[in-house]
């Protein structure tokens, strides 16, 4: 089966969990059929979500998280056993944000000790591991999207995957996908409207004379 869809070879080993063989050798056979999407996943996360974890004194890895990740997913999928491609993927996610949200807050946490010893006021880290108050904001109104929509956004905007590869992952046609993209954005413009910075001014044409 070397030439089967990554899709292919991961629904089928999900519905073989469904059956009687036991359980760990399948999820470890999910696992490394599954482990170049998981990869990339892994890397959209930490570069777009987090960059400030690959700096010092962090440094961390793609292939670290993705070593983490799995680990989460072996122990998860004991009493865990998605049905989907779909909610296979959704779960690797749910793990991958848990990770990372910890190791910021442990980083958080680190430099604000620092801080204190060096007699100083603590004050945010830049650069992606504490969150301001409108990108707490804008993560959830992305968790309020209706459930089609979110995947959607978060699988091509957040996660880094292509729209083929959206399609491939939810079992819909690319047009579907383009669609729930398009309609998250809608909602997310709606709701976010108030963020968007305002217009410049027009400068008056010249010769013009400001009313006082």
């Amino acid at each position: 089966m070397g030439d089967e869809p990554t899709t292919a070879a991961v629904q089928r080993l999900l519905n073989a969990l469904a059956g009687d063989t036991p359980p760990e050798p399948i999820v470890r056979e999910l696992l490394d059929r599954a482990v170049c999407r998981l990869q990339v996943l892994c890397a959209a996360q930490l570069h777009r979500g987090y960059p400030r974890l690959t700096q010092p004194p962090l440094n961390l890895q793609t292939d670290e998280l993705l070593g983490g990740v799995v680990a989460g997913l072996i122990a998860a999928m004991r009493k865990v056993r998605p049905r989907t491609v779909r909610e296979f993927f959704g779960l690797a996610a749910q793990h991958m944000r848990w990770q990372l949200n910890d190791l910021a807050r442990l980083l958080d946490e680190r430099s604000a000790v620092l801080a204190l010893d060096d007699g100083g006021v603590p004050s945010p880290p830049s650069g992606g591991s504490t969150l301001t108050p409108n990108a707490r904001r804008m993560l959830e109104v992305i968790d309020g999207l209706p459930e089609d929509e979110r995947e959607a956004f978060n699988l091509i905007r957040v996660q880094g995957l292509t729209q083929p590869e959206a399609a491939e992952v939810l079992g819909v046609s690319v047009k579907t996908v383009q669609r729930r993209l398009n309609r998250a954005r809608l909602l997310l413009a709606e709701q976010l409207d108030d963020l968007r910075p305002d217009p410049p001014t027009p400068e008056p044409p010249p010769g013009d004379t400001p009313l006082s």
